[in-house]
């Protein structure tokens, strides 16, 4: 069974090493994510900058787990200009490749869109790259 849960600044430090194995398998795998090495540093430092986004409401984290292990995260970034108040984004959509094909990139955008919803967003951003494993999204 697969549990979902939004964390907070503080649960997300607690599970950076999880954070940081479900984007480097990602990396490993060629995923489009604007990262080109597997440097522990660079991941821990993307993590720690995400960390502060959601330490002060630019960001919300939604982690999916697999028996207690995260196996897949989406940012969803609500801080918009005045001109895009309507709109929020969608960032790194990641799914582990050891727990792909199982649905799970569906239900965090599925449950990223209601969270947008419940917060008066009319349009997400979702960028991808062409053919990628996301485009169906």
């Amino acid at each position: 069974m697969t549990d979902y849960q939004w964390l907070t600044a503080q649960q997300a430090q607690a599970e950076l090493p999880a954070l940081c194995a479900v984007l480097d398998g990602c990396i490993a795998e060629g995923a489009s994510i604007g990262f080109i090495q597997r440097d522990p540093e660079l991941l821990r430092h993307f993590w720690q900058d995400a960390l502060l986004s959601l330490a002060c409401g630019d960001k919300q984290l939604l982690v999916a787990r697999i028996e207690g292990r995260i196996v897949a995260t989406v940012m969803l970034a609500l801080a918009m200009p005045a001109n895009g108040a309507h709109r929020g984004e969608i960032i790194k959509l990641l799914v582990h490749p050891d727990a792909r094909r199982r649905g799970i990139a569906r239900q965090l955008m599925c449950r990223a869109e209601q969270k947008a919803w419940q917060a008066g967003r009319s349009l997400l951003v979702l960028d991808t790259r062409s053919g990628d494993i996301a485009e169906s999204l």
